[in-house]
This record gives C-alpha cells, sequence and structure tokens, in this order.
C-alpha cells in the first residue's frame, strides 16, 4: 500500500513545482477560426516602419516577479476597408527582429536574452522566421475603451489559434488605417512554446502578453 501511495505523490509533487515531468508531451495541434471576412473593397498595404508588436514576458523569483518587455517588428501586411470601415486584415511578423527593449542599456545581457528566445528552447526563428495574425471577422463596439472587436487567427510556430482582440480602429481621409489592440495575454504553451528555467532560476510565466500596433496606407 505504502508503495502504491508514493507511486501516486511523487509525480502529482513534482508536476505541481514544475521541476520535472516525466510523461511524454502531446504534440501539439493547430485550430482557427473560420474566416468571414473578404478582400472586397479597398486596399491597403501595412506600413512596416511604423507597425510593430509589443511583447512581454513574466518570471517569478521566489516572491518577486520580473518581466521583460520588447518588440517584433512586421514584414508584411495588408489591411481592406469597404464602405469606410475595416473588413478585413493579415499581418506578418518578421520572429528574427525580436528583441528586448528593457534591456537596451545592457547590450551584452540583451544579446543573450534575444539569441535565447530565437533558440528552439522558445521561438525556433531557424526554423519559424514568421508569425502572423488573420483577422476572420470584425465588429463594432459602441461601448468601453475600444470601438472594435477583432476575431482572427494567430500563428506561432507554425501552429495556428483562434484569439480575439479588443481594439481601436481607425479608418482616416487621406488613406490611412490604423490598428491598435489591447494588450492581451495569450499561453505560450498553446503555440509550442514549453522551456521552463530551473526552479532556482525562477519560474517563468506561461502568459505572455500581445499587444498590435499596425498603420496601413492606401495602394495608389
Amino acid at each position: 500500500m505504502r508503495k502504491k501511495l508514493l507511486t501516486w505523490v511523487i509525480p502529482v509533487f513534482f508536476a505541481a513545482t514544475a521541476v520535472v515531468s516525466c510523461k511524454k508531451e502531446k504534440p501539439v495541434t493547430s485550430e482557427s477560426s473560420e474566416v468571414t471576412t473578404t478582400k472586397n473593397g479597398s486596399q491597403y498595404t501595412l506600413d512596416t516602419l511604423n507597425s510593430r508588436v509589443e511583447w512581454k514576458g513574466y518570471k517569478i523569483f521566489k516572491s518577486e516577479s520580473t518581466s521583460h518587455f520588447g518588440t517584433i517588428r512586421f514584414e508584411s501586411g495588408d489591411v481592406t476597408v469597404k464602405d469606410g470601415k475595416l473588413e478585413s486584415g493579415k499581418f506578418v511578423a518578421d520572429m528574427n527582429s525580436l528583441t528586448s527593449v528593457d534591456l537596451k542599456d545592457d547590450q551584452e545581457q540583451m544579446g543573450k536574452l534575444n539569441s535565447h528566445l530565437k533558440s528552439g528552447d522558445f521561438f525556433e526563428v531557424d526554423k519559424f522566421p514568421t508569425a502572423s495574425y488573420e483577422i476572420t471577422k470584425v465588429t463594432s463596439v459602441s461601448e468601453g475603451d475600444y470601438n472594435t472587436l477583432l476575431d482572427g487567427n494567430l500563428t506561432i510556430k507554425g501552429i495556428t489559434r483562434p484569439v480575439q482582440f479588443k481594439a481601436n480602429v481607425s479608418v482616416k481621409q487621406g488613406g490611412e488605417v490604423s490598428i491598435a489592440t489591447e494588450p492581451k495575454d495569450i499561453s505560450r504553451e498553446e503555440f509550442g512554446v514549453k522551456f521552463q528555467a530551473p526552479v532556482q532560476n525562477g519560474v517563468i510565466k506561461n502568459e505572455v502578453t500581445l499587444q498590435i500596433n499596425v498603420k496601413a496606407l492606401e495602394k495608389k
């Protein structure tokens, strides 16, 4: 009976303290929302110099929480506007541009962190050089701090998940569209990013905060 009890208690203890798991991990599979948007309307091209993803990651060390934050640039994207309103859009991020802004004054540490985030432990950018967000549904909102609800498919490391953002969308005269989403927590493990440091170095939280800010200009 004692052997049976230890057989159950020990694995549960290690799982709860996030130290070691001897179980084989199941492969992560994709799922996505049906695309209900169209490209019927005026076409806009992403202004990559004035568009970015802002990210923030968290680590808990003893009783204190620390974080790193930074940006990812977009390499391409397009937006469709119909009857003066956002109809659709897709944005492709260059994962090689991922950088930690909070360490900009410590180039050595920033280089180490950037390299680690781009490695196989995290985003494996050699194999997956891009990530993307494709809008699948646009809903106007009349209350609260945001005027639009965006449903879309977020793809990271080749894994696609439906993710909804609240956003402020502005379609300006003169051929400019801006989209600024809320900061949104996503589960990195759902996208195959499961690295965990030794407990004595702090526990890396599963949640990563993403915020998308894009500007697009009408094609002439």
